[in-house]
């Protein structure tokens, strides 16, 4: 049973990727990594320490993934923020894992979850009125 419900949820996430927006996705790289710090944290308290690595892992790798995707070039001041801040998050998940410190996975997640707050309201809010905007007018 656990192997077919592994399998749904499989291809329920290739299913939401194949049809989701560019902002979309970014969206689902935050809830992914803010899911993993949840897991880890999980972990932490039940001291899993395989488990604990494996989440810490898997969210590092997805900040990573939203790093690659900044354009330093034309995202300007906005863009080397963000480039920094993910840095300082990486390190932290790192110092987190190494030191079993749950105060850094609760750090990061907040710092996480305040950029997917921004992300959300730039998505549902900015882009549908510049998408307005550039209607053309009849």
């Amino acid at each position: 049973m656990h192997s077919a419900i592994s399998q749904y949820r499989k291809l329920d996430i290739s299913s939401r990727v194949d049809a989701a927006s560019p902002t979309e996705l970014i969206q689902m790289l935050f809830d992914g990594a803010i899911g993993k710090l949840q897991t880890a944290r999980g972990c932490m308290n039940r001291q899993d320490l395989a488990g604990r690595s494996e989440a810490l892992s898997s969210a590092v790798s997805i900040i990573e993934g939203l790093q690659s995707s900044l354009d330093l070039e034309e995202g300007g001041s906005l863009a080397s923020n963000l480039d920094a801040l993910y840095s300082y998050m990486m390190r932290k998940l790192w110092e987190a894992n190494r030191h079993n410190d749950i105060d850094a996975v609760v750090e990061v997640s907040s710092l996480l979850s305040t950029v997917s707050g921004a992300w959300r309201t730039l998505k549902d809010e900015v882009v549908p009125a510049l998408q307005e905007q550039a209607q053309p007018v009849e």
